[in-house]
């Protein structure tokens, strides 16, 4: 199994951070995707080539400050967990950590360079607004 791990510190506190990652239909505003759609424990992702991958939202976790999601109903992706976690740096600031376990491998490594240009651009965001 892949497993894949990017995180990035970003100069405002983790509350705040978290209400932009935290809203599962706007993660299409900071990682490289086109859209997000929600309806309960589902969401649907379109990626910039037109792409939709259905997701499990499996942890929507306000007082962790954690979403974790699993990619289902695609036959090339047998196991998949993905993890976004948002954490008090203890000096004001946060620390971003964005990790995937999946099958095939090789695919691991294509959502890791994804996670590593999304949180690029969170951390651009943040630190502007």
């Amino acid at each position: 199994m892949g497993s894949v791990r990017r995180h990035v510190q970003i100069n405002r506190d983790p509350d705040t951070v978290w209400r932009l990652v935290g809203d599962l239909a706007r993660q299409h505003e900071w990682f490289p995707l086109t859209s997000c759609r929600v309806e309960g424990k589902k969401r649907w992702i379109t990626l910039p080539s037109g792409i939709v991958f259905e997701e499990d939202i499996v942890t929507h976790d306000h007082s962790l400050r954690r979403f974790q999601y699993r990619m289902v109903g695609n036959p090339a992706i047998t196991s998949h967990l993905g993890t976004c976690d948002v954490l008090d740096d203890g000096h004001g600031g946060s620390i971003v950590v964005y990790s995937t376990d999946m099958e095939p491998e090789a695919l691991a490594l294509v959502i890791a360079g994804a996670a590593g240009e999304g949180l690029h651009k969170l951390k651009a965001l943040m630190e502007v607004a």
